[in-house]
């Protein structure tokens, strides 16, 4: 054996040996845990079940909707049952109960798509109310990384409150990934929500949002402080924004006990941490513009070697 081998055998050794410092090797192993890739496919399926008419399954040769459904909505169970053992058992996956847990589990979830699809619906609509870049829903459906986030929040969500681990926040990362729109699967969300542009949005795990919310990119909806760590799960962490609220890019809304009224506007770039009355208008005040701009000699005249820059104080 050469040298380089021998290298590759040591190097193999040592780290067998640490995997079993660390509870055995064979909690590492892939079949103990869910499979990210499975677990897109399956996003993938319920997107078509969702918007049938714009997401079809390029296999089936003869397209009628109800044998696709059929096929799609099969495979979604047998798939999101098997994943869902897995998050549930771990190595007891082939108990017979965990098994059947996750059969109870899938059903209760499929037979929720149809609030899935209802919710979706007014989210699409919203959209096109809402955006005047928006030339039709088809655009919107198609293209639009607010309702990609928001129906996968909402698909993330009905596993959240069925008690499925670790599925449903793999989900939303995929969404995050995919959209740079940051969702905890445990925020409850309205009809009617616009998501617009959208990226760096973060809305956190005990976020309640009413109907007919508007926001757009680079909001904050989240905790005040998170040194407490775990003592502070489970606990309302994060604001509630009612009924008819739009916030503007870059505001942060922060606090369990922050509570947005119904019909309230937050300007761009606010930073809120106590509860804002019904039908407000929260706005920060006009930043200083300066300028070491001479008009006595523009920009296009000025000598090459005197400063003629422009600064901005904000």
């Amino acid at each position: 054996m050469s040298t380089f081998e021998n290298n590759i055998s040591d190097i193999v050794s040592e780290l067998t040996e640490g995997y079993q410092d660390i509870g055995g090797a064979e909690k590492n192993w892939v079949f103990n845990h869910p499979d990210k890739e499975v677990i897109i496919d399956i996003l993938s399926s319920l997107r078509k079940i969702v918007f049938p008419g714009y997401f079809r399954n390029g296999s089936i040769k003869v397209y009628t909707l109800r044998n696709n459904l059929s096929m799609l909505i099969e495979d979604v169970m047998f798939k999101l049952t098997k994943q869902i053992t897995i998050v549930l058992g771990g190595e007891r996956r082939n108990d017979d109960d965990i098994v059947e847990e996750a059969r109870r589990i899938t059903l209760e979830f499929v037979k929720r798509i149809r609030k899935i699809r209802e919710y979706i619906e007014t989210d699409v609509q919203a959209a096109y109310d809402g955006d005047p870049a928006a030339y039709s829903k088809d655009e919107i459906i198609y293209s639009y990384p607010g309702l990609f986030a928001i129906l996968v929040n909402r698909i993330a969500h009905e596993l959240f409150t069925l008690g499925v681990p670790v599925i449903p926040r793999m989900m939303t990362e995929y969404a995050h990934s995919e959209t740079g729109i940051d969702i905890h699967p445990g925020a409850s969300i309205g009809k009617y929500f616009f998501i617009d542009h959208g990226t760096g949005i973060v809305i956190g795990e005990t976020t309640v949002i009413g109907s007919n919310v508007k926001i757009y990119q680079g909001v904050t909806l989240g905790a005040l402080s998170t040194r407490g760590g775990q003592a502070l799960k489970s606990k309302k962490r994060h604001p509630t924004i009612e009924d008819n609220v739009t916030i503007y890019s870059g505001a942060s809304i922060l606090g369990g006990d922050t509570i947005i009224g119904k019909d309230v506007v937050i300007g761009g770039n606010a930073f809120i941490t106590r509860s804002v009355p019904d039908g407000a208008k929260i706005s920060v005040k006009n930043q200083e513009l300066r300028s070491n701009y001479d008009a006595s000699k523009p920009i296009e005249s000025a000598d090459s070697d005197e400063d003629t820059s422009w600064f901005y104080i904000i």
